[in-house]
């Protein structure tokens, strides 16, 4: 067996660079000449500016541009938009506004973009900016989605007559009102999913060059899809063919969706360039990071279920706002649609009916974040579900057996109509409930009790959605016969340098030491479409493995030539091409050295040994899992504690066990993180962010968590070549509801029967207290 190959723990060979802080970072980048910029921002919510007064700042020391929106337009600049979108979609009054570069007429947020200062130092271009004055004419503010959606709220955008950005119908009413009509008990719930904030460890950042001498562009970019800002800012911004703008993004610290759109920085640094003639940097603060990247999640859910008399789910409907901020960001349209598509989750539902909105407030934009909308259609089916089997008196384990879709029911439509290839529902669960010893917690409950503690266990099960579009891999050997991988996707911390090499070395029998990734760089790269919706595996592995097979076809006929053997004698195996029945072999490496000759070998043959190949899965694949949480509670304080975590994920084929394990803890911290601490909060108001810093917005920290324990249970996908599910995702998809479950189980004593996320100690203490209140108000 290969020890680096398919299936093995391999180390990620990624981390000792960065642990020795030799990691490139855009940060890390100081080109000659290079010039800094700082954005103004605006500081209302919701105005009209009457003026910009810039000449102050112009004259400051060092500063070499100060630009405005103004300067946009006459430059003819465009704006940035939603790509991709069908005709049609989201009912006759969607509204797609376009996202300014830098705003020269109305603010909607605070943190709105309206001038750029361009300095030689970072010092002289944060001082001049504080020299930028505006005034502004007050306008009301809307903050939330529910409450933009009423018909008397402010307009976010005058010219669209409402707030809803668009408006998504699933499923068949007249049915599931017929199913309502008929079940023996109907259970009903509103939840909110809290505004988070990814805070990547790398901020984002941008650097821009112009090249006159070819009136082209470079920039570097700390995102998730190069090929994509390249596309978006060639086409909607510069108007300029995509030939004359290079994207590069070195090593990127971390994602998780929040660098998949395209943001305005990275059209202005271009452009700032172009202005003065100078490389142009400008890099995120953390507070500024707070109110100009993009946020996730912020969505109302309210929903009923059905079911007959055994607990049997007949039919489910569901209403949803998801708050899209002031303008829609390019992927602003994912999180809604996948939350509408996944809402049956793994359960067997006849019908089901849903109508999701995506509504404008003068808030920052909100685009996908780990999971992606999934997160809270799991959220409200599996509190759904929960709180049916508390109404009936069915026990929640029972309640969820009665409803999984069995094994033998694959491949299974759902009534969103989606297709799960496979899967075991029943026994993934069994294995998460054995390996969190789930019948031993009733003793672990009257210990807790004994110390005046509150413990609950909660359970959740999810499935997602992953491996959308297609994609692109190339592989190339060298005439050392060293091997590189072009890679279409774009890691930002997953692996991948690692996880292809792993792939190749097993398929090829090279070594993995000799094997090179190359990715992010739109001049290298020939096309790629980046890394989200835990694609990578699925679509870049199985392009990767195409690509493959097309060398090992290719060196095939080299091989012959230099045997001196007939093509269809020659067998591939263990990283050597052998005539068949003899001892005649050459390596892989030997016949790509030879074949790289300058003379010798046939004109038909080519020179070089390389391959390239595309997936395009017919269907995504729907990874799956569940997670047992289990915590304790302080009554008298309100603190939850977490005491123990346990995963069991089906991902198909494991690749690399070892970084699968990293990135399902990676995302259950995300997940807690939602759960228990984390919220993006604006002043109902003025739309002032009142958490501001990271003093306070709460990002969970080592003694938040307990340890994890991870277990697979894999069922092979039958949608692609490697039989593999996606998995960087799911952690974050099934944590909140299980931390949520085992909140309400430790609490259910105390009466309370519902709490938001995320739970602090006030909350949940408030809770504790308004459950009382009411029980002795009772007697």
């Amino acid at each position: 067996m290969n020890r680096f190959g398919f299936g093995q723990p391999v180390r990620r060979t990624e981390d000792p660079r960065f642990l020795k802080g030799a990691g490139c970072f855009v940060d890390d980048l100081a080109l000659p000449g290079l010039a800094h910029a700082a954005i103004v921002r605006s500081s209302r919510a919701h105005a009209l500016i009457r003026s910009i007064e810039t000449a102050a700042a112009v004259a400051a020391p060092g500063v070499l541009a100060v630009l405005t929106g103004a300067d946009v337009i006459a430059d003819g600049l465009g704006g940035i938009g939603v790509r991709g979108i069908q005709p049609g979609f989201g009912g006759p009054d969607a509204f797609w506004p376009m996202r300014p570069l830098l705003v020269d007429d109305r603010v909607r947020l605070v943190g709105d973009g309206i001038a750029m200062v361009i300095a030689e130092t970072l010092s002289q271009a944060r001082d001049a900016a504080e020299l930028v004055v505006a005034d502004y004419d007050p306008l009301p503010a809307v903050t939330t989605p529910g409450a933009a959606a009423r018909r008397d709220a402010p307009l976010v955008w005058d010219e669209a007559g409402h707030n809803i950005g668009f408006t998504l119908e699933s499923g068949d009413a007249a049915a599931v009102e017929a199913a309502f009509a008929r079940a023996h008990h109907v259970t009903r719930l509103s939840v909110v999913n809290n505004r988070l904030s990814a805070n990547s460890m790398e901020p984002r950042g941008a650097i821009g060059e112009y090249h006159a001498a070819d009136d082209g562009y470079t920039l570097h970019s700390s995102c998730q899809a190069p090929h994509r800002v390249r596309e978006i800012l060639a086409d909607d911004v510069f108007h300029i063919p995509e030939n004359r703008l290079r994207v590069v993004a070195h090593d990127v610290g971390g994602g998780f969706g929040m660098k998949g759109p395209t943001f305005p920085e990275e059209a202005l640094v271009l452009w700032a360039a172009r202005r003065t003639g100078r490389p142009v940097k400008w890099i995120a603060e953390r507070a500024e990071s707070l109110i100009s990247d993009s946020h996730a999640r912020d969505n109302d859910w309210r929903a009923e279920m059905a079911l007959d008399a055994d607990g049997h789910i007949l039919a489910v409907r569901a209403e949803a706002d998801f708050n899209l901020g002031a303008y829609i960001c390019n992927t602003g349209h994912v999180s809604p649609i996948l939350g509408a598509a996944m809402l049956p989750n793994a359960y067997t539902c006849p019908q089901f009916h849903t109508v999701i909105r995506g509504v404008y407030t003068n808030s920052t934009v909100t685009s996908p974040y780990r999971g992606a909308g999934q997160p809270e259609a799991v959220f409200m089916m599996e509190r759904l579900i929960e709180r049916a089997a508390v109404e009936m008196g069915i026990d929640r384990l029972e309640i969820r057996r009665r409803n999984f879709i069995p094994p033998e029911a694959m491949p299974y439509r759902t009534p969103m109509n989606h297709t799960y290839d496979c899967g075991e529902f029943a026994a993934a669960m069994d294995k998460a409930l054995a390996l969190a010893d789930f019948t031993g917690f009733a003793a672990r409950r009257d210990e807790a009790e004994r110390r005046g503690r509150l413990r609950g266990i909660g359970v959740a099960y999810f499935i997602e959605i992953v491996a959308i579009y297609n994609d692109r891999m190339e592989l190339r050997f060298d005439p050392s016969g060293a091997l590189t991988i072009v890679a279409g996707t774009s890691s930002h911390g997953q692996g991948h340098e690692t996880v292809y090499a792993q792939m190749v070395s097993d398929w090829l029998g090279v070594e993995m030491d000799t094997v090179r990734l190359v990715q992010g760089d739109t001049d290298r790269v020939a096309f790629g479409r980046g890394t989200y919706a835990s694609r990578s595996m699925t679509v870049g592995g199985s392009a990767l493995r195409r690509a493959a097979d097309e060398i090992i076809e290719h060196g095939k006929r080299v091989a012959a030539h230099l045997l001196e053997s007939a093509e269809d004698d020659m067998e591939f195996e263990d990283g050597a091409f052998t005539v068949a029945g003899t001892d005649r072999s050459m390596s892989i490496v030997e016949v790509a050295r030879a074949a790289h000759a300058p003379v010798g070998l046939p004109d038909a043959l080519g020179i070089g040994l390389e391959g390239r190949g595309a997936f395009m899965p017919e269907t995504p694949n729907y990874p799956n899992g569940c997670h047992v949480c289990e915590v304790e509670i302080d009554p008298e304080t309100g603190r939850v504690m977490l005491e123990a975590y346990t995963a069991v994920d089906d991902v198909g084929r494991a690749v690399n066990p070892l970084l699968l394990h990293g990135q399902v803890h990676g995302g259950v911290a995300q997940g807690i993180g939602q759960a228990l601490l984390e919220a993006v909060v604006f002043d109902d108001e003025s739309g002032q962010m009142l958490s501001g810093s990271l003093m306070d917005y709460a990002m969970p920290r080592a003694d938040d968590l307990s340890n994890f324990e991870v277990g697979l249970h894999d069922v092979p996908c039958t949608t692609n070549p490697l039989g593999v599910k996606g998995a960087g995702e799911a952690g974050a998809v099934g944590a909140p509801s299980a931390v949520i479950s085992a909140v309400l189980d430790a609490l259910r004593p105390t009466g309370v029967t519902d709490i938001a996320m995320p739970t602090t100690p006030e909350r949940v203490w408030r809770a504790i207290q308004l459950a009382r209140a009411t029980t002795n108000g009772s007697q």
